[in-house]
């Protein structure tokens, strides 16, 4: 394997060209399937809410009932939408890379032409992350404005801007430790399980996250709530929380970007060393 140099002023110019030239080709991709990106990434968190925020409270039962925040009571909806944002972004950013990585190196081999163009190996990887990481981040505004407006009477979610560099700051580190994410499972899992990822991994992902609850909430099962705590999205879900809902009990956000960047850092330099693993050797 080959360690990243540092490339001179023309060479690094060249780099930046071949970099926004193959950030270019996804993207277009991506708009190319806008209508199945938009359907994978809304339907779930729409239907969700529809069920918990509309149906429930109307034929009297009890998903769309009040929590408890203290100073006051918060609609279920507003439990919610920071949860499914969160969910919809985590999601999007592992599977963007995952599923085209694992094709690429497996099928089509389409991976040989981008390790064949005029830059080095790890730009590859680093431009997968930061594709992965724009689409995450769409995914995270369409998924918002699916939901935010999805609720029942009297169930509408209280959701607030005014802490903007918090939700900033959240939003690209996830975005960035999703997308590494999806680079290091794509280079290390065999395409035909794909399905078993999404049964094994992904799901307990996404129940044990807290989407549908706040941390806090996992009080009265402490050995839950301590044992969740190695679930990256629980920190994506709380700093979204505590960005758009304050008012609703959430983790410290010092303790949320701190994780948050770490995690981004480390699990950035395992995906890379596991990218350049399986393409240089």
């Amino acid at each position: 394997m080959t360690a990243p140099t540092i490339a001179a002023p023309g060479a690094f110019r060249g780099y930046t060209h071949t970099f926004t030239a193959m950030l270019a080709r996804d993207m277009r991709v991506m708009r190319r399937e806008l209508f199945s990106f938009m359907a994978r990434t809304v339907l779930q968190p729409v239907l969700f809410i529809f069920v918990f925020a509309v149906v429930l409270p109307k034929i009297g039962f009890g998903g769309g009932q009040s929590f408890d925040a203290g100073a006051r009571a918060q609609t279920f909806s507003t439990i919610l939408v920071p949860g499914l944002v969160a969910s919809g972004m985590v999601m999007q950013g592992i599977f963007a890379v995952t599923t085209p990585l694992v094709m690429e190196l497996s099928y089509t081999r389409e991976i040989d032409d981008r390790v064949l163009a005029p830059v080095p190996v790890w730009i590859v990887g680093v431009e997968k992350i930061v594709s992965g990481a724009i689409q995450s981040l769409v995914a995270a505004l369409v998924v918002f404005l699916a939901v935010l407006f999805v609720h029942g009477p009297g169930e509408a979610p209280e959701i607030g801007f005014e802490r903007w560099p918090l939700l900033v700051a959240v939003l690209v580190l996830s975005a960035l430790l999703t997308a590494a994410l999806g680079l290091f499972v794509g280079t290390v899992l065999p395409p035909h399980q794909l399905s078993t990822m999404f049964a094994i991994f992904i799901v307990p992902l996404m129940m044990l996250g807290c989407v549908y609850y706040p941390w806090a909430a996992l009080a009265p099962l402490p050995w839950l709530q301590t044992a969740v705590l190695a679930n990256p999205l629980v920190y994506v879900s709380e700093g979204l929380r505590g960005a758009l809902s304050p008012a609703v009990p959430h983790m410290s956000e010092v303790v949320v970007l701190a994780v948050l960047g770490g995690a981004t850092l480390a699990v950035g330099a395992l995906a890379m060393w596991s990218f350049l693993r399986r393409l240089v050797g």
